[in-house]
């Protein structure tokens, strides 16, 4: 009855659960998969036009008839452009029209084979959204899929109304009708305000195993610790130091490092919340991807979709502090012992020898009240390692993660703040961007703490791979270079360290509370190969 194009039984599914149930068909042979499955399907309405510059207006009156959105199916090639005008009139008159286009795969545009042509973007900026689907051949493809057709269809409606294209490519064979019914897909929904607040509020009755997820945020955007304080006590909280968050735990790569999998199904949680931006901990993806829970809200003021764990559910949105303060507890959500599952297993601070990871430890435990730069790479992943003292607020470049411009965002924040600004930076960091100096703007309150081990350590830390000696020089990028001449230079105040004895003299004077004439650089040189074999054996002695 349907066809067994995964792509095409992902479209029909996700049209039917989003409500579209009126459907424009148009003849052809490339979409004949997609018109079979769409006209087999009982709540589906469906209407045979011949020619697609009428189909279009024919699916846009019926979307203006009943008040919701109508669905118009063309073949590839020539037959989509037809469909333009009334996507431009649907457009500028706000009405929600799919336009599906079934396409020949990727590998044929402009090779000469018939009715091909570049499909996906055609329409420009005269649609709300456009999705060109994956040919699905594994599991990452099919949750890709999912996702884009839910983006698709979501913006139907959203803030405004509109058209929206999705463009199926589809391989040969495709005229085998094997499936009988429609799969199980998951659906995203949005909400916002009080029908958010209601139904987030239900839910915490619902579940017993809820988590909290805080991504990246500035200070002045994060929870307030009154917030915090009061919905605490009803979630398994983790809030990494990007975060910015007053509570929660902050060392989850050892933590998850530490637990076996046996323990890892036990703590699957039932519902997740999520709010900021991106997280730096790979192993809490990987859980989350490999435990997912039943249901994922996602808190963002912007709307948008960001499936980061794979399994999203509900995008709420509404700003993520506001969402907070006005959610009610209800009195059930407190009655669970899930967070304190998470809690107890934190394992305490490491204590590294010298090395980068004792260097970053040490600068951190003596740290007054500050702002707090942590570079990409090797720097940022270190801080997650221990606990900030109060009064420490954190930055990071974790838009991107790019190691370009890490210190100059710090200078050019630091110039126009009036509290001490700690950087920790990596060396390839520091020294890509060492014209961050190069400027009058370096004033006393900076301190900058460069890790220098001759090269990006983190790669021989990647799992797999493997750097042969050949390479070494273009991925590892070693050097022998020092930063003191150019520290000197520009006014700083230079200060080395070889090992735990110089560290802790300079570490000393390097995060001293009180005003000094010049800012400071704080060199510390290790050992890169060192540095790599502390750290494997720290999480391989957390597994025992």
């Amino acid at each position: 009855m349907y066809t067994d194009k995964r792509n095409i039984l992902q479209l029909a599914a996700l049209l039917k659960a989003h409500g579209v149930r009126k459907f424009v068909l148009c003849p052809g042979s490339r979409d004949v998969p997609i018109v079979q499955t769409l006209a087999n399907i009982p709540d589906f309405t469906c209407y045979p036009v011949t020619d697609e510059r009428s189909a279009g207006f024919f699916a846009l009156g019926l979307s203006l008839s009943g008040n919701e959105p109508a669905a118009v199916c063309c073949t590839s090639g020539s037959a989509l452009l037809n469909l333009h005008p009334a996507v431009a009139e649907a457009y500028y008159q706000q009405v929600p029209l799919v336009v599906i286009s079934a396409d020949r795969p990727e590998a044929w545009i402009g090779q000469m084979d018939g009715q091909t042509l570049p499909q996906p973007g055609v329409f420009g900026s005269l649609v709300k959204k456009s999705a060109n689907l994956p040919e699905i051949k594994s599991e990452e493809d099919e949750w890709y899929c999912n996702r884009l057709v839910n983006e698709a269809l979501l913006e139907l409606d959203h803030h405004g109304a509109g058209p929206v294209h999705i463009n199926v490519p589809v391989s040969q064979p495709f005229f085998d009708f094997p499936v009988k019914e429609l799969p199980q897909v998951r659906v995203i929904r949005r909400c916002s305000g009080k029908e958010a607040l209601s139904a987030f509020s239900e839910r915490l009755r619902r579940y017993r195993r809820r988590m909290a997820v805080a991504g990246q945020s500035v200070p002045s955007r994060s929870l307030s610790p009154a917030t915090v304080r009061r919905i605490e006590p009803c979630f398994a909280w983790i809030a990494e130091n990007i975060s910015n968050q007053a509570a929660g735990i902050r060392r989850i790569e050892p933590l998850l490092a530490s637990t076996d999998k046996e323990t890892l199904e036990t703590l699957r949680p039932e519902l997740l919340v999520t709010y900021g931006g991106h997280i730096i901990s790979g192993r809490l993806k990987k859980f989350l991807r490999s435990y997912p829970p039943a249901e994922h809200w996602h808190i963002t003021s912007d709307g948008q979709v960001a499936d980061v764990f794979q399994s999203l559910t509900t995008v709420v949105e509404m700003e993520p502090r506001e969402f907070m303060e006005r959610l009610v507890l209800p009195a059930e959500a407190e009655k669970s012992d899930y967070p304190n599952l998470w809690k107890n297993r934190i394992p305490p601070e490491p204590a590294f020898p010298f090395s980068e990871m004792s260097a970053v430890g040490s600068v951190i435990h003596r740290l007054p009240a500050c702002t707090l730069h942590l570079a990409n790479s090797s720097a940022v992943r270190y801080a997650q390692l221990f606990d900030l003292p109060m009064g420490v607020e954190v930055f990071s470049n974790r838009g991107t993660n790019g190691i370009e411009g890490s210190l100059s965002t710090a200078v050019g924040y630091a110039s126009a703040s009036d509290r001490l600004n700690f950087v920790f930076i990596g060396d390839l960091s520091f020294f890509y961007d060492m014209n961050a100096l190069w400027n009058p703007n370096c004033g006393s309150n900076l301190r900058i703490l460069l890790l220098n081990n001759g090269g990006g350590e983190i790669f021989h830390a990647l799992p797999g791979l493997e750097v042969r000696p050949v390479t070494s020089k273009f991925v590892i990028a070693a050097h022998e270079t020092s930063a003191r001449a150019w520290a000197e230079d520009r006014g700083f105040r230079y200060l080395p360290a070889h090992d735990g004895k110089e560290l802790e003299e300079a570490a000393a004077i390097f995060t001293n509370p009180l005003p000094l004439p010049h800012p400071l650089l704080l060199e510390v040189f290790t050992d890169k190969e060192n540095d790599v074999k502390l750290l494997k054996d720290y999480y391989h002695n957390l597994k025992k």
